[in-house]
């Protein structure tokens, strides 16, 4: 069991940077694959970015390219996501998750990650 905590969203400007905190506790994630999604209100969720266990390896939505980065601190069990030149219609609930290693992973897939932390809201205003 793996039991995710967002932290460190709020309200910011267009042009403003947050950073995003996901703790876990429970049994240590240093062997999952971890993701950040987003989900605004009445849209379905979307892939963020997530960074690979086995190599560290990094991927984006293209929308957030060069302008979001996620890293993770295997020794606090905590990931980040920094977030720079925030957009309005990037508000949403931000999601982290952690996928077991599987054949069935794929980055951007919400399906295939196994658990889910409650969500932090980031708000950018115009």
């Amino acid at each position: 069991q793996v039991q995710l905590v967002e932290s460190g969203g709020g309200l910011v400007q267009a042009g403003g940077s947050l950073r995003l905190s996901c703790a876990a506790s429970g049994r240590t994630f240093s062997n999952y694959n971890m993701g950040w999604f987003r989900q605004a209100s009445g849209k379905e969720r979307e892939f963020v970015a997530a960074i690979r266990w086995s190599d560290g390896r990094t991927f984006y939505k293209d929308a957030v390219k060069g302008r979001f980065t996620i890293s993770r601190d295997n020794a606090k069990n905590t990931v980040y996501l920094q977030m720079n030149s925030l957009k309005p219609e990037e508000t949403a609930v931000y999601y982290c998750a952690a996928a077991p290693a599987s054949a069935f992973y794929y980055y951007s897939n919400p399906m295939t990650y196994n658990y889910w932390g409650q969500g932090t809201q980031v708000t950018v205003s115009s």
